[in-house]
């Protein structure tokens, strides 16, 4: 079970978000929303003939975006009196492209936490998984404000 927000502490890493899979729909969703049809997302019959990956790969930023409903699950929040903005992210760096149908996740630890006037600001140390791959699609400091 997750534990609650304050009751995290420094170093600890949080239990590891479910899998999701990024299937090609996901990927020409986020297309659409952002205006990115690179062919290298969104055609597969060419990215079979000429991209080294031989298959589409997810925009960077796709798997990046996926981390507010990943943190939902990590951590118990009280939906009645809690409120949680993502604050941002910090150094983010793309080190494995996330092909058609990998499934990821997050894998995050508390790195500080600082009182600011609208609330406790948590820093996590989080990286993006990919299911059967040593290497991640990513890795970051992920920001999250606990207003209040």
């Amino acid at each position: 079970m997750a534990k609650g927000l304050l009751e995290i502490e420094l170093g600890e890493e949080l239990a590891p978000s479910t899998w999701l899979k990024i299937d090609q729909e996901r990927i020409n969703l986020f297309a659409d929303a952002t205006g990115d049809h690179q062919w290298i997302h969104v055609d597969p019959k060419r990215c079979a003939r000429e991209s080294p990956f031989k298959t589409t790969i997810a925009h960077g930023y796709l798997s990046v975006t996926l981390m507010p409903e990943s943190f939902y699950h990590m951590v118990q929040l009280d939906s009645a009196s809690q409120t949680v903005l993502n604050y941002g992210i910090d150094k983010i760096r793309f080190l494995e492209p996330v092909r058609v149908d990998d499934e990821i996740r997050f894998v995050s630890s508390l790195a500080s936490k600082e009182k600011k006037p609208l609330g406790t600001l948590f820093n996590f140390d989080t990286q993006i998984e990919i299911k059967g791959r040593d290497k991640p699609a990513a890795v970051g400091k992920f920001l999250m404000m606990l207003l209040g």
